[in-house]
């Protein structure tokens, strides 16, 4: 099944939050997950930077830290989300505000903006969604073991039913094969990029993997 672009969130079976995005396209498939500090960027592969003439939303920051929190998302929204985490806003706040007033993404396929927040040495977390037509901010209580996610196609409504009951990744770097391959998320089709970030005892570790 193709649902597009993915976010998770989740516990790995040892405790820790952890955020995932996932990049899955038929349509621009030459992309690539980059990590820089504290953050990471979709940007096109080398040799294929004409795409973002061709869609200007191809790429952008999907995953920030804002304080004790982790952003991942699939468009322009990562920042201003962390951004009102930091000036102070709930992560349920920030995500309903900022998704609300970019709305869905323009492009030809009306894309849903999909976010992903959790909050390092806390068991909760957050998945939204912003659509044509509808706006969704759901709150998880994270178990150890289990991850839920948002898709921007098909499985586009944050709840329980989409998840994996056995998420088995420790490091950021499993958790990021895992979104692309693993568990419930190795039925999913054409995978391209991913990151992944997981708390850790100096904030949080980070991970990128293209396919």
């Amino acid at each position: 099944m193709y649902v597009g672009r993915i976010v998770a969130i989740g516990k790995t079976p040892g405790g820790k939050s952890t955020a995932m995005y996932r990049v899955s396209s038929r349509s621009f498939p030459n992309r690539e997950a980059r990590l820089k500090g504290e953050s990471v960027s979709i940007m096109p592969r080398k040799g294929f930077e004409d795409d973002l003439n061709k869609n200007p939303y191809i790429a952008y920051n999907c995953v920030r830290i804002a304080g004790n929190f982790a952003v991942a998302t699939n468009g322009s929204h990562t920042d201003p989300i962390t951004e009102k985490i930091l000036s102070g806003m709930s992560a349920r706040d920030a995500l309903a505000l900022s998704m609300l007033a970019l709305d869905y993404e323009k492009d030809s396929y009306n894309t849903p903006r999909i976010s992903a927040v959790v909050e390092k040495g806390s068991n909760l977390g957050w998945l939204a969604i912003v659509k044509k037509g509808s706006i969704h901010v759901a709150e998880f209580a994270l178990e150890p073991g289990k991850a839920y996610y948002v898709a921007t196609y098909e499985h586009t409504y944050p709840c329980s039913h989409y998840g994996d009951e056995k998420f088995n990744a420790e490091t950021a770097e499993t958790a990021c094969e895992y979104v692309i391959s693993k568990g419930i998320f190795a039925k999913l089709e054409n995978p391209v990029t991913a990151a992944a970030v997981i708390e850790s005892d100096k904030g949080f570790d980070f991970a990128v993997k293209t396919v």
